[in-house]
């Protein structure tokens, strides 16, 4: 099958799967066909689908991410005082790394919103149905919503990374505390211990809370600059820690920082 089939065949299995949804017809237009494929990822409760199209999925999914273009982490400049730290400006689901932070919610099985901007939504997108069944399997186990600060690991499935470390951040509504603080400062603690004691050698954050939670950009750059730099003093296991940002303003942010860190 051609991209295009693939698409079309992933959209008509999952269009199934929804009786009021089974004689929706499928756009001509291939942006509209991936944002409607995409969308029914998202909104897929997780349950059980057939090995076909596992494997159709995991094929037209390892497409995209090769059009889009692959990074590698191993070519990435680190800053020259501390050759661990990396500061990089991209799309995180298509870096290649030991492992990704994704910035989840309390639920822990990705963003149901069609096509939300958050990167939840955008990680699980990328990653394929396998992502949010495995994450499901974590949480049922766990029985209760997982507490902002902790970490979760998960394969990466489709994602050109090893392995996805769930975190959820504190959400910040009015002033800024120390409660806060704290909790976003474990976020990144809890995501470097869970990726030392699997063995992982490297490790790309995202900006924990910035998002939809509100946490304050500069402050949120200086604890997770700090945290990792004192994770990084205590244990070797880690060999390269990359802070992603997708924005200009992010990048500034924590140039200044980790420049200023450095002198």
């Amino acid at each position: 099958m051609t991209q295009e089939e693939k698409r079309k065949y992933l959209i008509r299995e999952l269009l199934s799967e929804q009786p009021q949804d089974k004689n929706i017809e499928i756009p001509g237009d291939t942006k509209e066909q991936k944002r409607l494929l995409r969308s029914l990822m998202n909104i897929r409760e997780p349950r059980a689908i057939g090995e076909e199209f596992l494997k159709v999925q995991d094929e037209y999914l390892s497409a995209e991410v090769e059009e889009k273009g692959i990074t590698d982490s191993d070519a990435l400049l680190a800053f020259p005082i501390n050759h661990k730290l990396i500061l990089w400006r991209g799309d995180i689901t298509t870096l290649k790394v030991d492992a990704i932070v994704n910035a989840a919610n309390s639920a822990l099985r990705g963003c149901f919103v069609p096509c939300h901007s958050c990167v939840d939504n955008i990680i699980h997108s990328v990653g394929g149905i396998q992502l949010r069944l495995a994450c499901d399997k974590l949480m049922t186990e766990q029985g209760y919503d997982e507490p902002a600060g902790k970490a979760k690991i998960t394969p990466a499935f489709n994602l050109p990374c090893r392995y996805v470390l769930h975190t959820v951040g504190p959400i910040v509504y009015g002033q800024l505390t120390q409660q806060h603080c704290r909790q976003l400062a474990d976020c990144y603690r809890s995501c470097m211990e869970l990726a030392a004691n699997n063995g992982l050698k490297s490790i790309a954050f995202c900006c924990i809370s910035t998002g939809e939670f509100h946490f304050p950009q500069k402050k949120a750059a200086e604890i997770a600059v700090q945290t990792v730099t004192e994770f990084l003093q205590r244990d070797t296991q880690i060999e390269k820690v990359i802070f992603n940002v997708f924005k200009q303003e992010d990048f500034d942010i924590y140039r200044g920082i980790l420049y200023d860190d450095s002198i």
